[in-house]
């Protein structure tokens, strides 16, 4: 029955009850530190907005319902948009010398999971970097549902390389979501029910790990809540400083893993008895991916030693240049942006400064579908991967017929296709932002590289692409709200924004 009434309930409003009852958890952890000044505004922000939500949930649970796709799929926008504004408000009390516009930046930062932040992490309180863990937490298991619940159906969100086009590809769907004709409501309802178990458990396992490893309490929590969400938001700066040193980072590494396939999820596709996991195109990709940058930085060495006398290496220096290799780059490729402690190992192993292109390139490319991760998703990649191997192999036997069935068939073509336009439409979105911070004033160099933070949401790319950390916090105003957008934007994806735009879907 309670399931039933919040389905009739919108689910903005919905998720504004969520954050208002989130607030409490800042608020008793303030208060078990006796931080009377942190804790206060979270408790009073909590009581009003909780007051807030029944009043307009009382107004609206008796409205009819329209088309739930569309109104979900704007509750989305609404969601990273103007929600920050409230989470921003106990934040902004909370913080000396700071504005509500900076707060609700902060804000948008965590709840897209792109981590960037315009504080330094000796200035936030421990309770409010709790906080900040925490709406990021809450923001990457939004996207997991949301992915599953109202974008597959839709056919968005990397879906579409799959289910693009026919009957079959109606059936495809359907399969897909495993639900029938269900309602988007019911099918949100459904997805939390059988995600938050999964999603919760992660997140505690990788806690107690961290917290064997030697990490304090609050320090393990955060880069927990930070992983499963790929939020990459840290109290330390990052897990080069945590003290539980390689330790922590191999037990992070395994917690990244589920960030770069759907298969790893309740309902994001299960294995059918054919199926195998090792086949499964995101994770070989992923795999390829992860190994071949270390290797590349790990060879360089020895080119470069061909014609300059570099001294003799021993073991130690390899296994700590090729791990912070590693490391670094499955972290990245799932946008969450943790740099290894041994990366600096890594860069001066290979010769290169600062390998940023690298970096800027695994985190456009992201991870997988119906995962907390951003980016251009490895689907679209592998689509197009496809669809290259396919035109060469036509150079050279023009008459071949392919094979691998109708489903590598369509994926070779309407997949193909349908990748190509967004990833199109992702190189026009990096264009277009990066020309709006450039006329608010930002140089080429950090432009590009903001652009690519925002819109992959992988906020640590700022501080470790240049030769010099970029900052967040020096950024005016202007550039901060364009980037701002551009995290949202890339947190909805553009197919999705367009899809708003459609008259058709309006009209449905």
């Amino acid at each position: 029955m309670l399931a039933r009434r919040l389905q009739d309930l919108p689910l903005i409003v919905i998720l504004m009850g969520i954050g208002a009852l989130a607030m409490f958890v800042p608020a008793v952890h303030a208060y078990m530190l006796r931080d009377y000044a942190i804790a206060r505004p979270f408790l009073y922000s909590g009581t009003l907005f909780s007051a807030l939500t029944v009043l307009l949930a009382l107004a609206t649970v008796s409205n009819p319902r329209g088309h739930q796709g569309r109104s979900h799929l704007l509750a989305m926008l609404g969601a990273f948009t103007l929600l920050p504004l409230m989470l921003a408000v106990p934040f902004n009390e909370a913080v000396p010398d700071t504005g509500l516009f900076n707060s609700w930046w902060e804000m948008v930062s965590d709840l897209t999971t792109t981590g960037g932040t315009l504080y330094d992490p000796a200035r936030l309180a421990p309770s409010l970097h709790l906080w900040r863990a925490l709406v990021g937490w809450m923001g990457g298991f939004f996207m997991l549902v949301m992915a599953i619940a109202v974008l597959a159906p839709l056919r968005l969100g990397g879906f579409e390389v799959f289910f693009s086009g026919g009957a079959q590809g109606a059936a495809m769907t359907r399969a897909a979501v495993s639900d029938g004709g269900a309602e988007a409501g019911e099918r949100i309802v459904h997805y939390t029910l059988r995600l938050l178990p999964a999603y919760l458990g992660l997140t505690l396992a990788l806690w107690v790990g961290l917290l064997i490893a030697g990490d304090p309490a609050l320090v393990a929590l955060c880069h927990a809540m930070s992983t499963l969400s790929t939020s990459g938001i840290s109290p330390v700066g990052g897990v080069g400083g945590a003290a539980s040193g390689l330790g922590g980072e191999l037990v992070i590494f395994l917690f990244l893993i589920p960030a770069v396939s759907r298969r790893f999820w309740p309902g994001g596709g299960e294995l059918r008895a054919t199926e195998r996991l090792r086949d499964d195109p995101e994770l070989r990709l992923a795999a390829a991916l992860v190994l071949l940058v270390p290797t590349v930085l790990f060879m360089r060495h020895w080119i470069a030693a061909l014609d300059v006398q570099t001294p003799a290496a021993t073991l130690g220096p390899i296994v700590k240049s090729y791990w912070g290799g590693l490391f670094t780059s499955l972290s990245f490729l799932t946008t969450t942006g943790f740099e290894s402690s041994t990366w600096d190992d890594a860069r001066h192993w290979s010769g290169l400064g600062t390998p940023g292109l690298i970096l800027a390139g695994l985190a456009i490319t992201g991870g997988g579908v119906a995962t907390t991760a951003g980016g251009v998703r490895l689907l679209r990649v592998y689509a197009l991967l496809r669809h290259g191997e396919r035109e060469l192999d036509k150079l050279v036997h023009p008459a071949s017929i392919a094979g691998g069935g109708d489903v590598a068939r369509r994926l070779r073509r309407e997949g193909a296709y349908i990748a190509w336009i967004f990833f199109m439409l992702f190189a026009m979105s990096i264009a277009v932002v990066m020309m709006g911070v450039s006329l608010a004033g930002l140089e080429f160099e950090p432009a590009t590289i903001l652009s690519i933070a925002a819109l992959s949401n992988t906020g640590p790319l700022a501080s470790v692409a240049a030769d010099v950390p970029l900052s967040w916090a020096a950024l005016s105003d202007p550039t901060k709200a364009i980037l701002a957008c551009a995290m949202v934007l890339g947190r909805l994806e553009t197919l999705a924004i367009i899809a708003l735009f459609n008259p058709e879907f309006w009209r449905a």
